[in-house]
């Protein structure tokens, strides 16, 4: 077999990963505003974010495979799985070990949502923003095509949708957090207002 095929495969899977985790990102954004809207969700809806997840730790998985099969640069698990353990580029080899756990974490803590407090898993699952960032900084540094125009056209895209979405998530959890204050601080003003014989008569009743 062609060594450089192994080369291939590692550049390939790698810019791969990062494409549907960035879909995967932007869907699950998508998703959290539209709940955060109280619309109706389909399941497919779901379930699609869920298998642009499932995808991308399959092709991450490939793309350490072929890291350690290629002969370029001499990686062995200890490389790949411990940050700071490459000698070459260790920061950006850093960011894409810690993106590769964080990945892991999101998809493990997913799986086992129903099992988890919700609180606990809304905080792992918002790590994603740090895993794709991590991811970016990763593919650009350490990779050998970040220098190719298409690729830096879909970062700079996929950047903008992501930072769009963040706002407008962040803008609608703190409108329904302020009317969920609003409406706290109205029911005891209308009941210090109801006369006495209506709060008495309504609790007996």
């Amino acid at each position: 077999m062609n060594p450089q095929v192994w080369w291939y495969v590692s550049r390939s899977s790698g810019i791969l990963a990062w494409v549907l985790l960035s879909f995967s990102v932007c869907w699950g954004l998508f998703v959290s505003t539209k709940a955060v809207a109280k619309a109706s969700t389909p399941a497919w809806i779901l379930d699609l974010h869920r298998f642009l997840g499932g995808v991308a730790v399959l092709v991450t998985g490939v793309h350490l495979a072929g890291l350690v099969a290629d002969s370029y640069v001499e990686f062995g698990w200890v490389e790949i799985l411990v940050p700071f353990g490459s000698e070459w580029k260790p920061g950006a080899v850093a960011s894409g070990v810690i993106a590769f756990y964080l990945l892991m974490a999101v998809e493990l803590t997913s799986l086992a949502m129903k099992r988890m407090p919700r609180r606990l898993w809304r905080a792992v699952h918002r790590s994603s923003l740090v895993l794709w960032l991590l991811a970016t900084v990763h593919m650009l540094q350490a990779g050998t095509d970040a220098t190719n125009p298409y690729l830096r056209v879909g970062v700079v895209a996929a950047t903008n949708v992501i930072a769009f979405l963040t706002v407008v998530l962040v803008l609608a959890n703190h409108r329904k957090s302020a009317a969920r204050g609003g409406s706290s601080k109205r029911e005891p003003a209308r009941a210090a207002a109801e006369p006495k014989h209506e709060r008495e008569s309504a609790t007996v009743g």
